[in-house]
């Protein structure tokens, strides 16, 4: 399978994956007797999900999954704000924005993901740029109407960013 498609398939496996999440949650809300029966059954599909679908295709393209606990920055809040951040002296604007646009699709992503994936980015260019940095940008690149934004973009679990339909 090539990247194109592991990646399409992909972004479908974590949409049906949040919908199971969804289900999970309302499921939590029933009697027990339902709460039990329901449970149970949406396990094994998230489970059938995850690893018969989701690893598979990860193991040859790893960089796919989303971060895990250990993978995600240790703080998910900032109030950082773009005017106080520092850039490395050998790196621009113009390049940061450049590389956070490559980075970015037409599809939703937490904004926990995306810092973790331009860190990773960065440190392959050989730049140190903070997560907070990294959130602090994508604030002002949603407020310059450059890209999409939605929830509050200092709580890094809480809002979504996505290049421009």
């Amino acid at each position: 399978m090539n990247r194109e498609y592991a990646e399409r398939i992909c972004l479908q496996i974590f949409d049906a994956l949040d919908a199971m999440y969804k289900a999970e949650m309302a499921i939590a809300g029933l009697g027990k007797q339902e709460r039990t029966r329901f449970h149970h059954s949406v396990q094994e599909v998230i489970a059938d999900l995850e690893d018969k679908l989701l690893l598979p295709i990860c193991e040859q393209y790893p960089d796919l999954l989303p971060p895990t606990e250990e993978r995600k920055p240790s703080i998910l809040f900032s109030e950082l704000a773009w005017s106080e951040v520092k850039l490395p002296s050998s790196v621009t604007e113009d390049q940061l924005d450049e590389v956070i646009l490559s980075l970015l699709t037409p599809r939703w992503r937490k904004v926990v993901w995306f810092v973790t994936i331009a860190e990773k980015r960065y440190k392959e260019l050989g730049w140190a740029i903070s997560h907070e940095a990294t959130a602090a940008r994508l604030k002002v690149l949603s407020d310059m109407d450059r890209i999409e934004g939605v929830g509050d973009m200092r709580y890094w679990g809480n809002s979504e960013v996505r290049l421009k339909d």
